[in-house]
This record gives C-alpha cells, structure tokens and sequence, in this order.
C-alpha cells in the first residue's frame, strides 16, 4: 500500500513533504522521525512475509490433509470389496460323459421337439386373394 501512494506523488510532491516537516520538526527531530518510519515499515513488511509463509504453510497441510484423507478412504473401499473366492476363477473341468447320458439328452431332444406344434407354412387362397386386393387398391 504505501507503494501505491508514492507512485501517485512525484517529485515536487515528496520536496513539498519534506519541507514541511523539516519547519515542523526541525532538523535535530527529522532524521529520528525518519528512522521510526522506516522501522516501522520493516517490520511492517517483515509482518506481512511471516503472514503469507504462514498462510501458504497451511493452505499447504490442508490441501495434504484432504489428500491424506482421500488416501485413507480409498484403501478402506479396498478393504471392503471383497475378492472372489479362488474357486469361482477357476478353470472349468472337463469329465468323461457316458454313452448311456448322450442317449437319455438325444431322446430328451426328441420329446421336446415332438412337443412344439408344427405351424403350416402354406397360406390360403381366400387371404393370397385379400392381400392382393389390398395391394392393388392401394
């Protein structure tokens, strides 16, 4: 901020100040006022520095903590899916089947297919001579 003040007064601006306060404080009490000032505005600075290395320190181990926490989460999930038994990855085994099972499946087959009714493919006359109607009006 005093950065911004000094850049709006020039030159003849700072003599004017001077002048002033060399005929108000006198030339014993200046270079003492000055000093004040001047010690004033280190620590002012040095202040603010420690303000913005403290405050960055802990946007810092707040940004960490969240990560931490995300971290710890994220291995709980992990914990709690569980994995699948070894046994249900396992390869399928293959067995010898008898001639005696082929037989009772095929003769299974048979009855299921001896079941579904068998649907005539062949289409009437009378509805061949009503589709034809229907194209021809059209």
């Amino acid at each position: 901020m005093p950065a911004f003040i000094f850049q709006s007064i020039g030159t003849q601006e700072l003599i004017l100040i001077g002048i002033i306060a060399l005929i108000f404080l006198g030339p014993r009490k200046l270079p003492e006022y000055a000093r004040k000032i001047a010690k004033v505005m280190a620590d002012l600075r040095s202040t603010t520095s420690e303000f913005r290395t403290t405050w960055e320190r802990e946007v810092n181990f707040e940004e960490e903590a969240s990560a931490l926490k995300l971290e710890k989460i994220e291995e709980e999930a992990r914990a709690k899916i569980k994995a699948p038994p070894a046994d249900a990855l396992a390869a399928p085994s293959i067995r010898e089947v008898s001639e005696e099972e082929i037989a009772s499946v095929r003769e299974r087959a048979a009855a299921a297919a001896a079941e579904v009714p068998v649907v005539d493919d062949q289409v009437s006359e009378d509805e061949e001579a009503s589709e034809l109607d229907k194209r021809n009006w059209l």
